[in-house]
């Protein structure tokens, strides 16, 4: 028998966390699992899943003004917010039953609480003292609020899924795709939408093509951009809200949505008793097997601050889990990860940018720019980029990026030719789909410019 109370014990009932415990019971392990909010974590309750069914919501709005041109008559009213908001609860809270009961299913113990190391093995969960062999540490992050003057009048993404009414005017701040997403969509729901960032251009980390292609994007939506503005402070006046930003500008509007970064959840973990040092922001620094710096304490997703997506999260979760109770040792590479940004239109990338690629040596790239059958016929100022990046001396391609209509759908069929090692040639000798958009990607003949 095992001086322990589980092989292995997961704090964190999100997307890695319950991944990693399923499947870790299934190759037979004892396994616990605790989860202090709501199980699903950050995805199913306050990110992902909820924010694409109000960008989905926000496009049937859009889909009305643009049903005239092709001989409906749709008339586009007044958007009605409780009932999305009703709907969209609902499948949150179906989602997250789902989690639970795959845990169940599994001979996962299941514990709605907190969990905080006692020492290097123990842990107190609610109260309760258990012990495990290895431990996972799967508590992603959360939303930082800036310390500026009046923050607290302000709200976090979080806090947009509580609200009994869609704010008639709404500000905006933060240029990276959370930001980006929240204004867009709330843009499509019939709110005034101001978007303050203090970079030049939006989608930091972007290739510099997509960014300038968001900019255009965003404009065409009728979203203010204050762009290089940073904010400074806001005051609760008659009127509303008063943002102040850099320079003296302001803006009025009725509330105020911060998207300026998240922090991995380490604060109260009481790390130290277990002999681990955070890192940058709290982030928890793992190697490549996800361990520690106790070789039997592990890290997995947000919490790691490595790449901040579901996906990743899950990947390694699953990776961990093998690697310990399956006999099979696997890691997750972090190259070559598809993600999208739910825009609208949408943008999505794999890959490396041109910026990074030319680090890398020579490259070629390929560019589009074009208006979409569906816009040319409605008339929308809907544009469409693509665009491909390819080392000139192996052919492979390197990068693939693209904001336009489904860009999300087809760029994860990009991802697994990219991490087959696919060259531009192979991207040639593929027969499109035609008419589609998806069939530029391997029609792309003419060669835009060369770097390097």
């Amino acid at each position: 028998m095992s001086a322990y109370d589980f092989d292995l014990f997961v704090i964190g009932g999100g997307s890695g966390g319950v991944r990693c415990a399923r499947i870790a019971a299934t190759h037979g392990a004892r396994v616990g699992v605790a989860e202090e909010r709501f199980w699903g974590g950050t995805c199913v309750n306050v990110g992902c899943v909820p924010k694409k069914i109000m960008v989905q919501a926000a496009e049937y709005g859009i889909w009305a003004e643009e049903a005239g041109a092709f001989g409906w008559d749709i008339s586009r009213n007044a958007h009605h917010w409780p009932v999305l908001k009703q709907a969209r609860d609902a499948e949150v809270t179906r989602l997250s039953g789902i989690y639970g009961r795959l845990l169940g299913n599994a001979g996962v113990t299941s514990f709605d609480a907190r969990a905080t190391f006692v020492d290097a093995h123990t842990l107190d969960v609610g109260g309760k003292r258990v012990t495990a062999e290895r431990i996972v540490i799967a508590t992603g992050g959360h939303a930082l609020r800036p310390e500026i003057p009046g923050a607290e009048l302000g709200m976090i993404s979080d806090d947009l899924f509580t609200l009994e009414e869609m704010p008639r005017r709404i500000a905006v701040v933060g240029g990276g795709y959370i930001a980006l997403e929240f204004a867009s969509l709330l843009n499509g729901l019939g709110a005034q939408v101001e978007l303050l960032y203090r970079q030049p251009l939006p989608l930091r980390g972007f290739d510099q093509d997509v960014r300038e292609a968001m900019r255009d994007a965003l404009d065409a939506r009728g979203i203010v951009q204050h762009i290089g503005h940073e904010v400074t402070g806001l005051e609760k006046v008659a009127e509303g809200l008063r943002v102040s930003t850099t320079g003296g500008a302001t803006c009025m509007v009725d509330a105020v949505m911060f998207a300026t970064g998240r922090k991995p959840n380490t604060q109260g973990l009481n790390l130290e008793a277990a002999g681990i040092a955070p890192g940058r922001l709290g982030a928890i620094p793992v190697d490549g097997q996800q361990a520690t710096q106790q070789p039997h304490i592990f890290a997995v997703g947000d919490v790691t601050d490595q790449m901040n997506l579901t996906p990743v999260a899950t990947a390694q979760g699953h990776a961990l889990a093998d690697t310990l109770f399956g006999g099979q040792a696997r890691t997750v590479s972090l190259a070559n990860v598809p993600t999208a940004v739910f825009t609208v239109p949408p943008a999505a990338t794999v890959g490396l940018t041109e910026e990074e690629a030319m680090l890398g040596g020579p490259i070629d790239i390929y560019l589009t720019r074009f208006t979409p059958m569906r816009h040319t016929i409605s008339k929308q100022p809907r544009r469409t980029l693509m665009k491909l990046v390819v080392a000139r001396d192996t052919q492979r391609v390197v990068g693939a990026h693209m904001i336009g209509d489904d860009a999300a759908e087809m760029m994860q069929g990009i991802a697994v030719a990219m991490v087959a090692g696919a060259t531009k040639q192979d991207f040639d000798r593929t027969i499109g789909i035609h008419p589609t958009a998806a069939e530029e990607f391997v029609t792309l003949r003419s060669m835009t410019r060369q770097v390097g």
